[in-house]
């Protein structure tokens, strides 16, 4: 039986996935697998049995990666299980930048008296644009940028994106779609009325939003952050706002500068708190465990490479190792006395190896153990 240790409270749909093969504690102080959400692990003391870790949403700044990959576990988050809450969020972002929406509702309900009055006379302050016919760039076109391209759309709005990974094949076909590849953030920030980022906190992406590139912004463009907090330079921002320069800011990760502040309308981490988001994460994170646990299988790891086999035998070894030895030709001059067959791949430092043998090899030759156990670049061996 696994032990799976929930550092967050998820959702019961994991026992949809999870059958009795599985424990599913909270308290458990030695398990084999951790589901988490936003609880930070940075402290957190790894038993010397896990074998991996899966976050149910995509960023995974919450989780010590070069640690557990030093220990050859793998970490996998659920990238698109919640794009679609987070969709519909940068759509109510918009709305609320256009018109001061939250201004209103907050002035309407001090009004005493003869409230309908007031409102006819009062509402003036409040009034605002509409998004039809203005043009949304989009910083990022995976999952969730796809997502509000394709509503921004349906909502009558030009829309220009960005993504330096995008392949020439997907940008053909967003471009189908009537949706406009452009080959810098610069080229988005000249002619976008709204600027949606959804890119990864990494150092590249980190503050990319400063006085700089406000600075090639159109004026009065609002920039909508759904994705991580400290891809925004707050302070430029605020400077910006208080010039004129931008006409709203709003932020789903909030910090203390952002609250009470002037033209930025701050929400508190909403973008996947829906039943149906929280639901889609949770599945899809204990998939990844089960199939990583029971098969070795490898799907959607952010410090392991993507391997997928199906079982040729009824013996199988996963191997976790350093790419920088040669980590394959050492797995094959190992095994050369041994009839198996391997799908091995990379990913950054990391190889891994999924091998099937023909014979009862693994239970019953600790030699071939040995043999890979035996070699400097091997981080973790397992006999499923």
């Amino acid at each position: 039986m696994f032990e799976i240790l929930t550092l967050n409270a998820i959702s019961n749909k994991i026992y949809s996935v999870l059958d009795d093969n599985y424990s599913v504690s909270s308290d458990t102080k030695s398990p084999d697998a951790i589901l988490v959400r936003s609880f930070k692990m940075d402290d957190y003391e790894i038993s010397d049995n896990l074998l991996c870790v899966a976050r149910a949403g995509a960023g995974v700044n919450n989780i010590p990666i070069p640690r557990m990959t030093e220990k050859g576990i793998c970490v996998f988050n659920t990238p698109g299980a919640n794009a679609n809450a987070v969709k519909e969020l940068v759509i109510c972002g918009m709305l609320l930048a256009a018109r001061d929406i939250v201004g209103g509702v907050e002035w309407a309900n001090t009004l005493e008296g003869d409230v309908a009055k007031q409102v006819e006379k009062g509402k003036k302050a409040f009034a605002g644009s509409e998004i039809s016919g203005k043009t949304l760039g989009i910083i990022g076109l995976g999952a969730i940028g796809k997502l509000v391209a394709g509503a921004a759309k349906a909502l009558s709005m030009n829309v220009v994106g960005y993504d330096p990974y995008l392949s020439d094949e997907a940008a053909d076909s967003l471009e189908k779609e009537g949706i406009s590849v452009q080959k810098s953030p610069e080229d988005i920030y000249k002619v976008a009325d709204y600027i949606s980022l959804h890119v990864p906190l990494t150092d590249s992406t980190r503050e990319m939003i400063n006085s700089r590139s406000v600075g090639v912004m159109k004026d009065g463009a609002v920039v909508i952050n759904m994705a991580r907090g400290e891809l925004v330079n707050v302070p430029d921002v605020k400077a910006a706002l208080e010039s004129g320069k931008l006409r709203k800011y709003v932020v789903d990760f909030p910090n203390d500068s952002c609250i009470n502040s002037k033209g930025i309308i701050a929400i508190p981490h909403l973008g996947a708190s829906t039943e149906e988001a929280e639901d889609n994460c949770a599945v899809m994170a204990a998939k990844e465990l089960k199939d990583y646990l029971e098969n070795g299988n490898v799907i959607n790891s952010v410090n392991f490479p993507k391997v997928i086999k199906e079982r040729e035998f009824d013996e199988r070894i996963t191997v976790v190792g350093n790419t920088g030895a040669a980590l394959d030709k050492s797995l094959k001059e190992a095994l050369s006395k041994y009839k198996y067959s391997m799908e091995y791949a990379e990913k950054g430092s990391v190889g891994y190896a999924i091998i099937d043998f023909e014979g009862d090899l693994c239970h019953g030759d600790a030699s071939v153990t040995d043999a890979l156990s035996e070699l400097d670049n091997v981080i973790s061996i397992r006999i499923l």
